[in-house]
């Protein structure tokens, strides 16, 4: 396994000229062939399991976000989120580091154990100036070392890192804002499908998604879309809403101008629309929320909004029966995922 290690530090030197590349923030790599490629905004997760022999794994690329200029506090704070926490295990045995196209490597393994899934974990740390991003290996086979070499050295790493989403953050906690500029960007909730069963502790996915995202503009309007693909469902379901917003401490207010609902036929492709079947009544509820702007180390910026009520635009409530009502989103510094109906207008 020293050889998965060392390549780990290494091998991002190499990029295959020749072979057709993916782009995840700032990494562009070679996917694997013949592994399950699962990809959100939060993540891009490729998984390999032969159950006649027991073996797996699983490789997890995360999107850039705002680090310390250090690269071991990085690396220190991303390991305890997303290994040592979630996998139970020990501290990370530390190899030396190393520097690619501006970016200080920090890598680090141990085994862990846990809930029936056991192996070896690797977390490398890339950091450039208060930039940082993170990938993962979990693995419990040599078998697996070519695979990883191979994918490892399809690895580029952009120059450029996440934008600043100029929210006010510090030590991880929330801070209240008196001016717009706190929530100025586009902050979505993007839910994958499942069919209900995890394998080897991995959630089994479908082609359905459920979407939903604020723009708020620096200008004080906003748009939210709400757009749900579900395979179970007969129709697509989309809502659209536009107005303007104030920000006053940790309130938020939205003041909805134009609101429309509908259902559209489905297509053979998820990617498709078909024919608008019909609009729906669409509410339109002017809405305070007191706000929650939260930096979490794994996934980067969040927004917690609370009305403290069901809304029409945010759907219902998820959270635990007893707990008051909240909806979560989280910053996105790419391209929005959600596309209006053809034709569609707010009238």
């Amino acid at each position: 396994m020293k050889s998965i290690y060392l390549s780990f530090i290494f091998a991002m030197l190499t990029v295959n000229l020749f072979a057709q590349k993916e782009t995840f923030d700032v990494f562009t790599y070679q996917p694997i062939k013949n592994w399950k490629q699962e990809k959100t905004d939060k993540s891009v997760t490729f998984t390999s399991m032969d159950e006649a022999k027991g073996t797996f794994c699983i490789i997890r690329l995360y999107p850039s976000l705002d680090g310390d200029a250090d690269s071991k506090i990085n690396f220190d704070n991303s390991w305890k989120s997303i290994v040592q926490d979630p996998l139970g295990a020990g501290d990370a045995k530390m190899e030396d580091i190393s520097t690619e196209d501006g970016w200080e490597l920090q890598t680090g393994s141990a085994q862990f154990n846990k809930d029936g899934l056991a192996g070896i974990a690797m977390l490398v740390t890339a950091t450039n100036s208060s930039k940082m991003v993170n990938m993962l290996v979990m693995f419990n086979a040599d078998s697996y070392t070519k695979t990883l070499n191979d994918f490892i050295s399809s690895i580029k790493l952009s120059a450029v890192a996440a934008k600043n989403n100029n929210t006010s953050i510090r030590n991880g906690q929330p801070v209240s804002n008196s001016n717009n500029s706190s929530i100025v960007g586009l902050w979505t909730n993007y839910i994958l499908e499942t069919t209900g069963y995890n394998v080897g502790g991995m959630p089994q996915y479908t082609a359905g998604y459920l979407r939903k995202e604020y723009q708020f503009n620096a200008n004080g309007t906003y748009t939210f879309r709400n757009k749900q693909w579900l395979t179970k469902a007969a129709d697509i379901t989309f809502l659209y809403e536009t107005g303007t917003y104030t920000v006053n401490g940790n309130q938020l207010t939205i003041i909805p101008a134009k609101g429309k609902g509908g259902f559209w036929a489905k297509t053979n492709s998820s990617k498709e629309w078909g024919e608008l079947k019909k609009y729906t009544d669409y509410k339109l509820e002017k809405t305070t929320y007191t706000f929650e702007i939260i930096n979490d180390p794994t996934y980067g910026n969040g927004i917690i909004l609370k009305p403290g009520k069901p809304t029409n635009r945010d759907d219902g409530k998820f959270n635990a029966p007893n707990d008051p009502y909240e909806f979560r989103y989280s910053f996105r510094d790419q391209e929005s995922l959600i596309d209006n109906p053809p034709g569609f207008t707010i009238k």
